[in-house]
């Protein structure tokens, strides 16, 4: 049996030895991948407890007051030091596109670096000192969402009132919108008027706020003893009968913001500069320098320029022979010329002074052919009404309900963040 076994090793040494060999390699090959991640792991645990757990004290700046490289030079770094970091810096983030907005945090003990963090958005980047090797890394801000409610009154403005109230500028905005072609909160509020809101929110774990969706809104007039409702529901704001009235024209050129009629439609005013009597064909709306102004309809601009007393100025042909023309522009919207057509809502221009204006205000005017009209005075506006049937009627109707019990739980409890909302965690 034994000399059975040695003529069997003697005539096929050759493949043993292959085999084994391929063994032995492909053992130390296993054994050298383990062992490289898990040095892996253990560098990467290092970097997490470096930067999460170390408490080290570091300077912050923002881009526009001292780039990067400055205040790593001021650090007492050397020049191939700083070319290393802003290059590792560069593995994670596209340093060309830097905002002069932008901050970063550094870290340098005893000329020694130990961490850079950059803040971009709700972004994260850093490069950081593990053992004299250099890590770069993104992490993101974790972004939660919440529902909440307000409810008020209007006291000298709805603006003014819903900003003491606690609302964002950009909720309230969107709030006046929601309406925008039912009321006119340049002129239709009255003090004693009341509104409640509700709203989905995002906001990060500091409490920073990140964006503000309104969901549903109400508006109470005193003067007409009526509620006005409006309701998000796939992309637009329904009223209370599951109906979307669009209207040919906006309530205002200006979007609300506590704006007022210095001026309105007469044939015989007395004009400010000139002191002679004459028609004042339009509506003018004080507004500081730079508001917005937007086109109450869909048309086409057929000219945007100097027009004598009225400065920059543009005029717009709509639908139905209507023509609009909006005066004592400091600018003009973005694109904004002749020959473009122009949306509902686009900005055409901004509020300013130009042409004989004895301060910032926007000159607003309508005629219908030739006939100029007063805008405040139209009844026909009304264009397409669209409403929701069958299905779409269904979910509407049931998101309705719950849309109005927490808007009158609102009005109770002058609002709130809801306690049986679900709170959602998602990254920016």
């Amino acid at each position: 049996m034994k000399e059975k076994l040695l003529d069997f090793i003697r005539n096929h040494y050759r493949h043993c030895h292959d085999v084994i060999f391929y063994a032995i390699t492909l053992a130390i090959i296993v054994v050298c991948a383990y062992l490289a991640v898990h040095i892996t792991q253990q560098n990467r645990e290092k970097e997490r407890t470096f930067l999460i757990e170390r408490e080290i004290p570091a300077e912050e700046f923002s881009i526009k007051d001292k780039p990067i490289y400055v205040a790593l030079q001021e650090a007492g770094l050397s020049a191939q030091e700083i070319v290393q970091i802003v290059g590792k810096l560069s593995s994670v983030v596209d340093t060309r596109k830097l905002q002069p907005q932008d901050t970063y945090t550094l870290s340098v003990e005893d000329q020694r670096f130990i961490v850079l963090l950059l803040m971009q958005g709700f972004k994260r980047y850093y490069v950081a000192n593990v053992e004299d090797t250099l890590v770069a890394g993104v992490s993101e801000v974790e972004i939660k969402t919440r529902v909440k409610t307000a409810a008020g009154t209007v006291q000298n403005s709805l603006f003014n009132s819903m900003l003491k109230d606690g609302l964002q500028s950009g909720l309230i905005l969107d709030f006046t919108d929601a309406f925008s072609w039912t009321i006119d909160f340049n002129t239709d509020t009255r003090n004693g008027d009341a509104y409640t809101a509700l709203w989905e929110e995002n906001y990060t774990p500091s409490g920073e706020i990140v964006s503000q969706d309104l969901l549903a809104a109400s508006y109470t007039s005193n003067f007409a003893n009526s509620t006005t409702y409006s309701f998000y529901f796939e992309g637009e704001f329904y009223d209370q009968n599951g109906k979307i009235s669009r209207k040919m024209f906006l309530k205002s050129p200006i979007s609300f913001r506590n704006y007022r009629i210095s001026s309105h439609f007469s044939y015989g005013r007395l004009h400010p500069i000139l002191k002679i009597r004459r028609p004042h064909l339009g509506i003018d709306y004080a507004a500081p320098a730079g508001t917005p102004v937007q086109s109450v309809a869909d048309g086409r601009v057929v000219f945007a320029g100097r027009k004598g007393g009225f400065g920059n100025f543009v005029e717009i042909k709509h639908a139905n022979n209507f023509t609009t023309m909006y005066g004592h522009l400091s600018k003009y919207g973005k694109g904004i010329k002749a020959g473009v057509h122009v949306k509902q809502g686009q900005t055409v221009g901004y509020v300013g002074a130009t042409g004989l204006a004895t301060g910032p205000h926007l000159d607003f005017r309508i005629k219908e052919g030739n006939k100029f009209l007063d805008f405040l005075r139209m009844r026909n506006r009304s264009a397409a009404v669209r409403d929701l049937t069958g299905d779409k009627r269904k979910e509407f109707d049931e998101l309705k309900v719950l849309y109005l019990k927490e808007l009158e739980a609102a009005k109770q409890q002058g609002g709130r963040t809801l306690p049986d909302a679900t709170e959602e965690t998602h990254e920016a």
